[in-house]
């Protein structure tokens, strides 16, 4: 580091991804890290939902963190979203695109995408 605009670009680039450890949004994403749900590929899930959400300018309403086995490890990777007065979805066999996809509609659509919801499964 060579000077005080060097941190603050730094700072400025790494600004988005706090949305992934802090956020009082409405809506919690909970990404299943554990060592299962990384084999299959949840660090691309987790990521791409982050991407998404500061994308879409969805910040102040949606908060993305992780967290270890959610207990269904044949599903992984798996997703979970909270939102106030509403009942969990659990989202599983995810993917990069699929995430894309729950963040277009779901999130910021209000609309389950119910091909991924496990109950489909």
């Amino acid at each position: 580091m060579k000077s005080l605009a060097e941190l603050q670009a730094i700072r400025e680039k790494m600004q988005n991804k706090v949305v992934m450890r802090e956020g009082s949004g409405d809506v919690r994403v909970v990404v299943g890290m554990a060592t299962c749900g990384i084999a299959a590929g949840a660090r691309p899930v987790l990521n791409t939902f982050v991407e998404e959400v500061n994308k879409q300018n969805l910040s102040d309403k949606v908060t993305v963190t992780q967290t270890g086995c959610i207990g269904i490890c044949q599903f992984e990777p798996v997703v979970e979203v909270y939102e106030a007065g509403k009942e969990k979805v659990t989202y599983v066999k995810m993917t990069a695109e699929k995430a894309k996809e729950v963040v277009e509609k779901h999130l910021k659509g209000g609309k389950v995408v119910e091909d991924y919801v496990i109950k489909n499964i």
